[in-house]
């Protein structure tokens, strides 16, 4: 009999590690090929990892809520064949990316509830340092927390070749730093003094502001909040906390589109088979703008701006829980309006019975959300980090305005939809905001009324 090393496989872009949420099969089990063995969970969606080969489940590595690093072994499997020694199937190298995913922002969350601030690292954290590789999500939970490159370098690896960990970083955080701070200053080179120069105090730092306790009175119910939902919470505090959010707001006349979609939703459903929606009209008028406006589809890491050269819209839908979840339509310029109306319906649909897969919720650069499904007429998005900038489409209503015609202006009824764009203002200014959201509104009012597909 020989043994087989159950490795995670890459679950994504910008992941590297995911959490074990039900074993499906226990030690003892047999195993076919292909059958699934294990659920886990990386950013918000849950996936099952099946078995490469048959066999007979003999070791769990990876209990339930812990964490394992995709490429690590996560169980063994013994199966049919000569020989005792284990054999690990490959798994693909996960290439380090400067973009933090959603789920690094829980690491993220917890670290920063260390008690003892650290002084600013005096460079970059590498990705190779001391023949150890640090993940994007160790590099930047040591750029929040202040920890440099030597001091990280002392910190004991727990993960695969002795890597460090996220837990190691929150553990090594909890502890104070005491341990590790007197060797990384030990290797701060010696200096000759310099002449005494008058220093102004720094000023103390402010302590991050905490929400006052809560008194449960009589009647109160305490409902904990699901993983999915406190992923959401930090990552919306995460996005307010880095970028200063604007918002511009265009109301569109609609009218057109409108009439048109009225006039070709059952042929269109007849003729391919799908439902065509707003979505997928406003999807395309967004693309149109960011042609014209490439500097909204951007996003920034410390000091550089990164200008992406595709452009992934991504749309938040509402699943039948009450989460949020953002799939994102690859290469959406690329994609005709049938395309696009495809795209939308079918991540939709798999959205709202939890079939996404992790590369479909990452890569956006960026997102629309269409809060008028709600009766909602608009909103102030907050946006969808590291993306720059989010547009909130309301609800299509009937109104009467001022209509311009060769004969004067008239009073008729339109059909209007406020558009809502919030964006990043350390990269983007208020004009090219404005214009950018104008843009939109332009396309969509143009739109022709003879346009087949």
């Amino acid at each position: 009999m020989a043994q087989f090393e159950l490795i995670l496989p890459k679950m994504g872009e910008s992941v590297a590690e995911a959490t074990v949420t039900n074993w499906l099969k226990n030690v003892g089990d047999v195993i076919d090929a292909e059958e699934s063995v294990v659920e886990v969970a990386t950013d918000k969606v849950d996936s099952e990892v099946p078995s490469p080969v048959s066999g007979t489940l003999v070791k769990i590595l990876v209990d339930v809520n812990g964490v394992a690093e995709v490429g690590s072994p996560i169980a063994i499997i013994e199966v049919e064949g000569e020989g005792s020694g284990t054999t690990a199937s490959a798994a693909p190298e996960v290439a380090p990316e400067p973009a933090v995913a959603v789920a690094e922002i829980e690491a993220q969350v917890a670290a920063a509830a260390a008690t003892v601030s650290a002084p600013v690292p005096s460079g970059p954290i590498a990705k190779n340092s001391n023949g150890r590789f640090y993940s994007p999500l160790v590099r930047s939970m040591a750029k929040e927390e202040g920890i440099g490159q030597a001091e990280l370098d002392q910190i004991s690896g727990s993960g695969k070749e002795g890597r460090v960990t996220k837990k190691d970083i929150v553990a090594y955080l909890e502890a104070g730093r005491k341990a590790m701070a007197p060797v990384a200053a030990s290797q701060t080179p010696a200096t000759s003094p310099a002449p005494a120069a008058p220093v102004s105090a720094a000023p103390a730092v402010a302590p991050k502001p905490s929400a006052p306790a809560m008194k449960i009175g009589e009647g109160d119910e305490i409902i904990e909040m699901d993983r999915m939902r406190k992923l959401i919470a930090d990552h919306m505090v995460n996005s307010v906390h880095t970028s200063p959010h604007v918002t511009s707001f265009v109301e569109a006349d609609m009218t057109k589109v409108v009439l048109w979609r009225n006039r070709m939703k059952n042929e269109f459903q007849k003729k391919h088979g799908e439902k065509i929606t707003f979505t997928p009209i406003i999807m395309e008028a967004i693309v149109k703008a960011i042609q014209d406006f490439p500097m909204i589809n951007i996003s920034i890491e410390g000091n550089n701006i990164i200008k992406h050269g595709r452009i992934n819209v991504g749309m938040a839908a509402a699943l039948p829980s009450g989460n949020l979840i953002v799939p994102v339509v690859k290469n959406a310029d690329q994609l005709s309006l049938l395309g696009l109306t495809k795209a939308v319906n079918d991540l939709a649909n798999r959205a709202r019975n939890n079939q996404l897969k992790p590369d479909e919720i990452s890569g956006g650069t960026y997102t629309l959300t269409n809060v008028g499904t709600f009766g909602n007429v608009m909103g102030t998005p907050i946006i969808n980090q590291p993306q720059v900038a989010i547009m909130a489409a309301g609800a299509i209503v009937k109104k009467p305005a001022v209509v311009e015609t060769p004969e004067g202006d008239v009073i008729a009824v339109r059909h209007k939809m406020f558009l809502s764009h919030s964006y990043d203002h350390r990269a983007v200014d208020g004009a090219l905001g404005g214009m950018f959201v104008k843009r939109v509104a332009e396309y969509l009012e143009s739109w022709d009324l003879n346009r087949e597909i």
